[in-house]
């Protein structure tokens, strides 16, 4: 597979190339058809596998790539839902421990996902548009 180009510049991924045409799949909605070969050329040092994940929107992308497991993405959603919320009322919710708590934390404030802000005079958390763009596309909202 690789990733091509036509000539309005849209980006594919090239599934077939016959002596004539090829068969093209936008990575957006998967829907494949046919194009002349003299209108694609290839993207030279682009990932074909990076052109698919192109498909699924960026906010989305950003939420998988943060979160490792149930109780990481459950975090993201509480402080989208609830936030912004004050790290006790944050610690009092999540059944994690203090360090487990600090370590997604910082893996969500990292990945742009949450901010630090102060609720009611104390340090606290809040989702950022990117993760609640991300959560409600997830949740088909």
């Amino acid at each position: 597979m690789q990733t091509v180009r036509d000539a309005d510049g849209e980006t594919y991924l090239l599934v077939k190339r016959s002596a004539e045409s090829s068969r093209v799949r936008d990575p957006a909605t998967g829907e494949e058809r046919y194009v002349d070969n003299e209108e694609l050329s290839v993207v030279a040092g682009e990932s074909p596998l990076a052109t698919a994940a192109s498909g699924v929107p960026a906010a989305v992308r950003r939420v998988l790539r943060a979160v490792h497991d149930d109780r990481s993405l459950g975090l993201l959603a509480v402080v989208v839902d609830d936030g912004p919320i004050a790290v006790l009322d944050l610690l009092d919710t999540a059944d994690m421990c203090e360090s487990d708590l600090h370590g997604t934390v910082a893996e969500l404030r990292a990945a742009g996902l949450i901010d630090e802000t102060e609720v009611a005079g104390r340090r606290g958390y809040e989702a950022t548009a990117v993760a609640v763009e991300g959560l409600a596309l997830l949740r088909d909202e």
